[in-house]
Parts: C-alpha cells; structure tokens; sequence
C-alpha cells in the first residue's frame, strides 16, 4: 500500500478559512482583503509543522489568538505573532510596525499615521536589539465597514518608561512603586477610525489576592469598580479570588473617562478552571442578556461552543473604568489551532 505523498496544505489556508467563516457568521467584512497576505507571510508552513507551538503568543498552539469583546461585541478581532516560526525578534517587530503603517495611512489618515509613528518611535529603531524575546505582535479588528482598529504590541524594557507619553510613563511609576510586584512588560500602540490609544501592560509576580488590588485601584480612581471585578471573576472561577504566580497580567490605560484597568488572567495557569467555566462565564452576564447572545455568537463562529473544551480558551480579561463596571474580554485557541496533541503524539513516536 503506497503512503499517501500529497504535500500538506500551508496553515495560512486554515487561518483563512476560520476567518473568513467567521466574518461571514457575525456579519462584518472580510479581513482577508486587509490581511490577507501577512497571514500568507505568518503561516506558509505546512499545517503539521511543529515549530508553529513554539512562540510567545499561544505556547502550543498555532500563534493566532481569537477573542470576544463584551464593550464591542459585533467586532471580528484576532492577534498573531508575525512573520512565522524562527523569525527573528527584530524581524517580528520591523513586520508589525509595518503592517500598521501599511494600513492606517490609507484608512485612519495621515494624523493617525504620524501619531502612531510619534509613540512608536522608540520602539521602531535600533533599541532593544538584544534584549527582545519575541518583538511584537499585532492585532486587528473588523466591523461591517472594515477595518476597525490595529494594534502593535511592543516588548517593553523598564529603560524605556520614558520613551512613553509623559501621562502614561508618570503613571507606569506610580504603579510599579505602589505594587512593586508588577513589572512592565509590553506596552500597546493601537488605532481606530476616530481615536487612538497606547496601553502598558504589567507582569504581577508572585501570587495575587484580587482584593490586594485595592489600594492601587483607589489610587487610581476606581477603587469602587473592585466589588464589580472581583463578583465577575469570582463566578466565573468558580469563587477563586487568589490568582497563581504567572498567571496574572495587569494593563493600563488614560482615557478621557480617566484610568482604565484591563486585568487579564491567563487561564493555563490555573490549577482548577472549573470544568463549567463557560456556564459560568455565562451566568457572570446574565442580567446582560445582548452580550449573552454576542457572545454565544461569537464562539459559534469560531466552533468553540463546547462547555467541556475549556483548555481551548487562553486568556479571561476584564476591564474597569471610572464609570464603567467590569466588562469581560474572551480569548480563545480554537481547536483546529491546538498543537499540544500533535505534539505529545510526535513525542511518543521519536
């Protein structure tokens, strides 16, 4: 019996697939007309190349991160790490930077084009040459008319708090001296239509109590969302209200609302993620039953609709503001994109 010789398909044709069924399925356009060809660049390997689990994206997994929005629900967003296995950090950083330029230029306009080159600045240059470990990502996301925000998320070194907009670097030392535990790691240059934003990102070390967080939040102006935090995490987590070392991101930003705090918990940590974690999840947004049904959208279009395949979903991020109460961010690895089987099998057989 002859083994079958067909060359695998490249995991650029799967990655494009998802999309475009799923842009289909929420009803927004097709990102493959904007995105098309970095994500033939990103995945021209074969599907069943292993050195696709190998980035600093989705460990495991094919690096490309789909996730759910509660403050923009019709929205089709996804995060990749760029330019493929074995790129250079370097490489992924000069690829994202210019993928954002390519698309903001013509679409935002040249004052969103020369705002983001002024707060990329530091990071577009000849800094952090030796220090990187993956560069950048980028992420995107589509509405009904297109394009509706892009992103670069940049490593960032403690040296280059500076190099951020005088707010934002005042506020990155407050709160590394209010909660020495966090410790910048990356911050997020993003655009839409009509605004545009950067955000740092902190690594907390050590385990946290979520009601530990109320000092800084207080600081900050939105001690009074931290009840609203802790009611959506602790259902969701099945009363968890003490998060693991590593597993605990902290984002923050100005807004003309005033601070917003985006924590995010990185679900692969946790020891015990309730089998029920999308019940849950579920019921955490019951007295919101529009962003029930956008979420129950959501993760039908990308075939992530089973309770019982919580390994698949990476990332449970949740947002505050000084007027708003904590909204939910969901992001996920779909199945078709989970190396870890594949990877295990390959093991058994070396």
């Amino acid at each position: 019996m002859a083994y079958d010789q067909r060359p695998h398909p490249s995991m650029a044709t799967h990655v494009k697939q998802s999309l475009r069924q799923a842009s289909q399925a929420l009803g927004v356009r097709d990102p493959l007309p904007f995105m098309g060809s970095m994500i033939d660049r990103t995945f021209a390997r074969p599907d069943d190349d292993m050195a696709y689990a190998d980035n600093q994206l989705a460990p495991g997994a094919v690096p490309f991160e789909p996730s759910f929005s509660e403050a923009e629900p019709d929205v089709l967003r996804f995060t990749i790490e760029p330019s493929g296995p074995g790129a250079s950090p370097v490489a992924r950083r000069d690829e994202a930077t210019r993928e954002m330029r390519r698309l903001i230029s013509p679409l935002f306009g040249r004052d969103a084009l020369r705002w983001f080159d002024s707060r990329s600045e530091e990071w577009r240059g000849m800094s952090g040459l030796g220090w990187m470990h993956y560069g950048a990502w980028f992420g995107s996301a589509f509405d009904e008319d297109g394009l509706y925000a892009a992103k670069v998320y940049y490593e960032l070194a403690p040296t280059q708090i500076d190099a951020l907009a005088p707010s934002l670097a005042r506020l990155t030392r407050m709160v590394m001296t209010e909660m020495p535990g966090l410790m910048p790691i990356f911050t997020s240059i993003g655009c839409k239509r009509d605004t545009a934003s950067q955000r740092v990102t902190f690594m907390h070390r050590g385990p946290l109590a979520l009601a530990a967080l109320g000092p800084l939040m207080n600081r900050l102006g939105i001690g009074h969302q931290l009840p609203s935090l802790m009611r959506v995490v602790g259902v969701a987590l099945g009363g968890r209200f003490e998060l693991p070392n590593g597993g605990v991101l902290v984002g923050l930003r100005d807004t003309p609302d005033g601070v917003e705090m985006k924590l995010e918990i990185l679900l692969a940590s946790l020891p015990d993620l309730p089998n029920r974690f999308l019940d849950l999840l579920r019921l955490g947004l019951a007295e919101r039953p529009r962003q029930v049904a956008a979420l129950e959208r959501w993760l039908s279009a990308f075939g992530v609709d089973d309770a019982g395949e919580q390994g698949h979903f990476s990332v449970l991020s949740v947002r505050v503001s000084p007027s708003s109460q904590a909204r939910i961010s969901l992001y996920v690895r779909p199945i078709e994109f989970e190396m870890r089987d594949t990877l295990e099998e390959s093991r058994e057989y070396s």
